[in-house]
């Protein structure tokens, strides 16, 4: 098997490897071509699909978020779901789409995702989310499995639930450092992600941690603090979108301008009428922020409806 993960890890002489997180309605392909543009990090995740919404009437409309320029590899696709048949087509078709990998999302909280059986739920029925790694590694070819998940889910429980995964042998486990009920609303626990971190280096896999990076200096402290093999990037882009960029430096209002131009610009181009132009809107607060009058133009361009609206009122001040 073609494992993605221990190629990066070996490429990068044993520095942490620095993960775009997978985030509906954000990380897209026109989203992940801007970051690599501003600076890129060493892998890309696409925004989760379902399973089951690609083996149902759905189908066509969700295989639009699969395309992916080479400008994005390597390329990790996520899907969540319940259903280990649907995972095993899943995991064809993304041979056949020539991603470089696929993660299993077993950490989501979102409510309807739950409904399904799929994300954070799957912590409560290890034997379900076991039988979904074995048909996605029956159907993935020589691409690598990996997994995404949470320290528990209403309590840390990590002894009980990581081993669980790694009997799997898969060949990374990106874990959130918050259990499904406490969400976001306390700190992400590092210290349990160093006890991790300790587990999964007894096997064949790669520990990637995730949860209040501040920015690249903290990330690589903390893989170092805590053993990590990569840090995952979240929330963290959207208070600076070259978070991925070595050559750290300050980002002028007009280059954050010529961006959000180039962003708009990609969006339409890939989307068309696909995708609401309300997608769009929650990445203008990347862009316009920090500066005066920088508040008053972003409320204006959150009350366009298109593309060339929004256009035209960046241009009138720019």
């Amino acid at each position: 098997m073609s494992n993605v993960w221990k190629k990066l890890k070996k490429d990068l002489n044993s520095k942490p490897i620095m993960v775009l997180a997978p985030m509906a309605n954000v990380t897209d392909s026109p989203f992940r071509r801007i970051v690599a543009k501003c600076g890129k990090p060493d892998i890309f995740f696409n925004e989760f699909i379902s399973c089951d919404g690609l083996f149902s009437s759905g189908r066509d409309k969700l295989l639009k978020f699969l395309r992916f320029t080479s400008v994005e590899r390597p390329l990790i696709v996520q899907f969540f779901g319940s259903r280990p048949d649907n995972f095993y087509k899943c995991a064809q078709l993304a041979q056949e789409f020539g991603f470089d990998g696929i993660d299993i999302n077993m950490g989501c909280p979102d409510r309807s995702v739950e409904k399904q059986g799929g994300g954070a739920a799957l912590i409560k029925n290890p034997k379900l989310a076991q039988e979904i790694i074995k048909e996605t590694k029956r159907g993935a070819g020589s691409l690598s499995v990996s997994v995404k998940t949470r320290l528990g889910y209403n309590k840390i429980e990590i002894k009980e639930w990581i081993p669980r995964i790694l009997e799997m042998d898969i060949e990374a486990l990106s874990v959130h450092g918050r259990t499904r009920k406490e969400m976001s609303s306390v700190p992400a626990h590092w210290d349990y992600l160093g006890e991790i971190a300790e587990m999964v280096h007894g096997s064949n896999a790669l520990i990637i941690g995730n949860g209040d990076v501040v920015d690249l200096a903290d990330a690589y402290s903390k893989a170092d603090t805590y053993g990590l093999d990569g840090i995952m990037i979240g929330r963290g882009i959207f208070k600076n979108l070259w978070f991925f960029n070595k050559k750290q430096k300050i980002i002028s209002p007009k280059e954050k301008i010529k961006i959000l131009k180039k962003h708009l610009e990609l969006f339409s181009q890939f989307w068309g009428e696909d995708q609401n132009f309300d997608v769009m809107k929650k990445f203008f607060k990347v862009y316009i922020n920090g500066w005066p009058g920088a508040n008053d133009l972003r409320a204006r361009l959150m009350n366009t409806k298109i593309k060339k609206d929004a256009e035209s009122i960046i241009d009138s001040i720019f």
